[in-house]
């Protein structure tokens, strides 16, 4: 579903559709106050299907909480918002397109979702997302979000973040565009702010704080920055037990568990992906482990542009007991800015290390700050910012290999691991395309000494033609 449907040629600063022509066809249905609506599901409800509708809001109205949603205190299952334009207002408050809280078996497909926001310092709310969950006391599970446009400014997908007695499973990400349009940005050309002038407030494409069993396939991950509570990283992994106002926990049992990412892009971003078991006030949440993350790119990350870290991965445990362990990073081809890092490592020496983390066949740009500590002192296992001590002291076991990296300016090969490559330069790796690191094309070239030389035959980095065949047609 596109806005041409809804007699929409184009909106500002979005991509530009791919219209056969626009003709306004579409059933319009619009909540005209403030709260959650125009549908929400009485307890019970089953084996509802939307299709074709534009579903959106008055201006001017208040704080809206969700377009759709289950009532409170009541449950639904076998939901499918299925071809929608769901969107929220130019300026005002707008939580969520979808909350699926107390759902099963619901899904959001082939849709068109913008205008989920809310203002900084003067909104009405601090979080918008198109798809919410995570943060139920009932047992949720089997969620579908694929084919769809999400433009949301916080988190477009968010799980967890509040009070929660089960963890959500059994979810499936594919083939989205995950949007925030650069007019958001304060000192952008077109800028679009709250009513107050206020930029909205900006966080992560996707974030997981409660769900387990997720798979986030083939999709096109677009524009995040800093400057907020964050720094613009794109994807985060984060159990987190949230706090109350007076630091009660909320969801000691929350977990993020058995989560793999791949095939997927990342661009114009502050940072790349985080994977953080920290605590909060409240404490820490219960897992977060077994992660695998292979066959993305990730490019254009910059400290400047987007206000971000820089970094294009981080690593981090905060958690006395059930520290991070079984990460996988392997095939990924990603530059992070040449001022930043390439994993942002820590944990504190008093803890339990971490364990079983593999990072091999990666193809990674240079940067001044390769392995480096999240600060803290001694008392961080990355302190000495060497990558080999680092790894060696934070981690009970880790496979560090075949990755290409672009030689860092300050640690020369016995620095690192033995049997990893560092060529002298990115002319050195032989992309078909470099571009500066910013929508090259990321093959290697035939004369690449790089080409099937990974540990399993492939070439080192990212398998492209397997990226490009998933993301074909993903708007």
């Amino acid at each position: 579903m596109l806005p041409c449907y809804a007699g929409v040629a184009s909106l500002p600063g979005r991509p530009s559709f791919s219209c056969g022509g626009v003709q306004n066809v579409l059933a319009k249905v619009v909540f005209q106050s403030m709260g959650s609506g125009p549908f929400q599901f009485a307890n019970g409800a089953n084996h509802y299907r939307f299709i074709g509708l534009e579903i959106a809001r008055a201006s001017g109205s208040g704080l809206v909480g969700a377009l759709v949603s289950a009532a409170n205190s009541a449950s639904a299952d076998h939901i499918i918002l299925d071809r929608l334009w769901m969107h929220g207002s130019l300026q005002d408050d707008t939580m969520n397109a979808f909350n699926v809280n107390h759902m099963s078996y619901a899904a959001l497909i082939d849709s068109y979702t913008t205008d989920f926001h809310c203002t900084s310092v003067s909104g009405a709310c601090t979080d918008a997302h198109v798809f919410f969950g995570g943060t139920s006391s009932t047992t949720d599970a089997v969620f579908k979000v694929t084919g769809n446009f999400l433009e949301a400014s916080t988190e477009n997908i968010l799980f967890g973040g509040g009070s929660a007695t089960t963890t959500p499973t059994d979810i499936e990400i594919r083939r989205n565009h995950f949007f925030k349009p650069l007019v958001w940005m304060s000192g952008q050309s077109g800028f679009m702010g709250g009513t107050g002038g206020n930029p909205f407030m900006v966080k992560n494409h996707l974030e997981l704080k409660n769900a387990a069993r997720v798979l986030v396939e083939g999709n096109v991950f677009e524009n995040s920055w800093g400057g907020f509570s964050q720094v613009g990283y794109s994807i985060l992994l984060t159990a987190k037990n949230q706090a109350s106002a007076t630091s009660q926990p909320l969801c000691p049992i929350c977990a993020v568990t058995d989560v793999t990412i791949r095939y997927n892009t990342i661009s114009h971003v502050g940072a790349g992906i985080a994977m953080a078991d920290v605590g909060s006030a409240a404490g820490p949440a219960l897992y977060g482990e077994r992660f695998s993350v292979h066959d993305i790119t990730i490019d254009d990350i910059s400290v400047t542009k987007y206000k971000g870290a820089g970094t294009l991965l981080q690593v981090v445990n905060g958690w006395a007991a059930n520290s991070l362990n079984n990460v996988t990073v392997n095939h990924i081809t990603g530059f992070p800015d040449p001022g930043g890092r390439i994993i942002d490592l820590g944990n504190n020496i008093s803890d339990p290390a971490m364990y079983a983390f593999t990072f091999t066949n990666n193809l990674v740009g240079q940067v001044t700050y390769p392995i480096w500590s999240t600060g803290g002192g001694t008392a961080n296992c990355a302190y000495y910012d060497v990558p080999i001590t680092s790894l060696n002291a934070c981690f009970t076991s880790y496979k560090f290999v075949d990755n290409a990296i672009v030689a860092p300016l300050a640690f020369g090969p016995t620095k690192w691991p033995t049997s990893n490559y560092f060529p002298a330069s990115v002319g050195g790796i032989q992309f078909v395309n470099f571009n500066g690191g910013n929508g090259g094309d990321y093959h290697l070239a035939s004369g690449s000494p790089y080409k099937s030389a990974a540990s399993d035959g492939k070439d080192i980095g990212a398998d492209i033609n397997a990226i490009q065949s998933l993301i074909a047609g993903v708007y």
